[in-house]
């Protein structure tokens, strides 16, 4: 058995120091990064009331009409076929996540918009959608009711179809 007995320069220390907390400098960095951060720690908006349903809509520069057209009760799937996963997404994109709310039931409100662009009448066409579960804005899209309409997430730029 061999014995190697090394006396380490102070440079020689310092360096090597440096080079761990700079790695571990960016494991850290990387380990908080928004797009890793978990679904429980989102960005909530109060959903229970219709100024607070109301005001989230208008904060993407949608006008609606003040009633909604329907309110129901609805529940998240336990199992996401391929529509619920292609719909999950969606949710993703725009900063849900409706994985977390699997098998409970939440509230649908939906309301006319009435300022869709190319549509003069957009309050027949036009649907934003607002899931809230326990008075948070869970999810939602915006959607048109026509035969071959179209669906995207709350921001127009976001268009899917």
């Amino acid at each position: 058995m061999f014995c190697i007995h090394l006396k380490p320069k102070r440079i020689h220390v310092l360096f090597v120091l440096m080079c761990l907390f700079s790695f571990s400098g960016v494991v850290l960095l990387t380990a908080v990064s928004p797009a890793m951060v978990p679904a429980s720690t989102e960005v909530r908006f109060p959903g229970k009331t219709a100024e607070d349903r109301i005001g989230f809509i208008e904060n993407f520069g949608w006008e609606v009409e003040e009633d909604p057209v329907s309110v129901e009760d609805v529940v998240i799937p336990s199992q996401f076929g391929d529509v619920y996963e292609n719909y999950n997404r969606l949710q993703i994109r725009q900063g849900f996540d409706l994985q977390p709310y699997a098998g409970r039931m939440v509230k649908k409100w939906t309301y006319a918009i009435t300022n869709y662009p190319g549509y003069a009448d957009s309050a027949v066409f036009v649907r934003v959608t607002l899931l809230v579960c326990q008075g948070m804005i869970i999810g939602g899209d915006v959607c048109s009711v026509e035969l071959d309409g179209f669906m995207h997430g709350f921001a127009y730029e976001t268009a899917i179809g």
